[in-house]
């Protein structure tokens, strides 16, 4: 009975003091996304991201061109064709239109990677302004709202993206209203 009455005293202390050591932690939360959308590098890369998107389609739009071109070719030619030149036809156009759309697979992956390859330094430049911000403000955690990994946040919880902003040296907008 000493027994259970010490183990539950000593349990009540440890609850008690994670307690009040738990009331010193700080918790935060940010919306990367409307920061990013905020960084003015981000609209630096979608430009260039836009342009080499318009490069990749003007050139599926040649091959597309260049095989409605041969495909009515081979329409108004076919019935003067002999077997042989009309399969030799087909084939071709089989093999242009199995080019053209290797090439969309090959462009939407190029267009993928390139997006990637733009906008990492904008969102390591945020994730660094973030970390620096968390820890000069002596955040434990920080949590980002925008990716949906958080359920519910207290209205104690403070919304460190003024704070990034300025960090960044970018102007505050209106608040964000978050909806729970």
């Amino acid at each position: 009975m000493i027994r259970i009455t010490k183990g539950l005293v000593i349990v009540a202390l440890f609850l008690c003091a994670a307690g009040a050591s738990a009331q010193n932690l700080k918790f935060g939360h940010i919306n990367s996304q409307e920061l990013l959308m905020a960084m003015p590098e981000r609209d630096s890369a979608e430009a260039k991201l836009k342009r080499y998107a318009k490069d990749l389609q003007d050139q599926v739009e040649t091959l597309q061109v260049e095989f409605n071109k041969k495909y009515q070719d081979y329409l108004q030619k076919k019935a003067t064709f002999t077997d042989a030149i009309r399969e030799m036809k087909e084939k071709e156009l089989s093999d242009l239109q199995q080019r053209a759309q290797e090439f969309e697979q090959t462009a939407q992956q190029d267009y993928q990677r390139q997006q990637g390859e733009l906008m990492r330094p904008v969102v390591d430049k945020a994730n660094a302004a973030i970390q620096k911000v968390a820890k000069a403000n002596g955040f434990v955690y920080v949590f980002d709202i925008s990716t949906g990994a958080v359920a519910y946040f207290s209205d104690q919880s403070t919304d460190v993206l003024p704070l990034v902003k300025k960090e960044l040296g970018l102007k505050e907008t209106t608040a964000t209203t978050l909806k729970k």
